[in-house]
């Protein structure tokens, strides 16, 4: 390791930064070295713009991609060099948002009856039933089921903090009979060797390989479960502080997202059209 990639994440560091966000500011600063094949240190602005133009025009990466590496690129040159006269002068753009896509019940049964492994099955279960984030599911502890309270511990989610969800009499029906199967000894859900967790990409494989089987074509990533929990929460009558506080949301402006892919709610609205008397129209010869 060089010594200003370390003195980068030192930097980091002591500003708390995310391990994901340490990884994703070096592997960008990598990519600007690479790139040009010396340390960065050694480049001027105008050398770290052209950088950031082939990234955008050339290879027309998505906005949040060079966004972050501007910020990394930001970090890198006033934070860890104390070089501010490199002044990357360039305007945020809003990123796209997209909906998410919900799936229905049915294709949930589908999707978790497709799953043959019962490990698997209940990583996913487990996934939906508590609306945890990828990285939080994979994290979870024999510990963190609270069987006696029905709840599930989730430890430093994002944010770093701790909360509590929900543990459905179903979940733990299927937990139980895959920890007579497994005896995991520690992890919930430990990856090939048992003394580490299984990590995020093996979860993602899962649920792609579970869609796939159950012939399943909308919803992106393994994060779609958490997405589905929160819009089938709010079709079911919980109010929005509730699931607020269930998915650890910051901001209740998050959860309200799903307001807005609720079929109950969208349902229940009328069109303006359908207010209107229309004469039926005469035929026309």
């Amino acid at each position: 390791m060089t010594p200003l990639r370390q003195k980068m994440i030192n930097e980091m560091k002591l500003r708390g930064f995310s391990v994901n966000t340490q990884k994703s500011y070096i592997g960008a600063v990598a990519g600007l070295a690479g790139f040009y094949n010396t340390t960065p240190d050694r480049l001027h602005a105008e050398k770290v713009q052209a950088y950031l133009l082939d990234m955008i025009e050339e290879r027309k990466l998505a906005w949040s991609t060079c966004n972050l590496a501007i910020s990394a690129f930001r970090f890198l040159y006033g934070e860890t060099l104390g070089n501010d006269s490199i002044g990357l002068a360039i305007p945020p753009r809003k990123t796209q948002k997209h909906l998410p896509e919900i799936l229905s019940a049915k294709e949930l049964e589908r999707l978790f009856a497709s799953q043959g492994n019962i490990k698997h099955r209940a990583l996913l279960m487990t996934t939906y039933g508590g609306g945890l984030r990828v990285s939080e599911v994979v994290q979870l502890k024999i510990e963190d089921i609270h069987s006696e309270r029905m709840m599930i511990r989730v430890e430093q989610g994002k944010g770093k903090k701790d909360r509590y969800t929900i543990l459905s009499e179903r979940l733990l029906k299927e937990l139980r009979n895959y920890w007579k199967m497994y005896r995991p000894p520690l992890w919930l859900f430990p990856g090939q060797d048992p003394n580490k967790s299984i990590c995020r990409g093996t979860a993602q494989k899962i649920y792609y390989n579970a869609k796939n089987r159950a012939k399943i074509k909308r919803g992106k990533g393994i994060h779609t479960l958490r997405h589905c929990f929160a819009t089938h929460m709010l079709e079911n009558g919980e109010d929005l502080r509730t699931i607020q506080m269930l998915m650890g949301h910051s901001s209740i402006v998050t959860t309200m997202t799903y307001l807005q892919v609720t079929r109950k709610k969208l349902a229940s609205s009328r069109s303006p059209l359908d207010l209107l008397e229309i004469p039926k129209s005469k035929k026309s010869h």
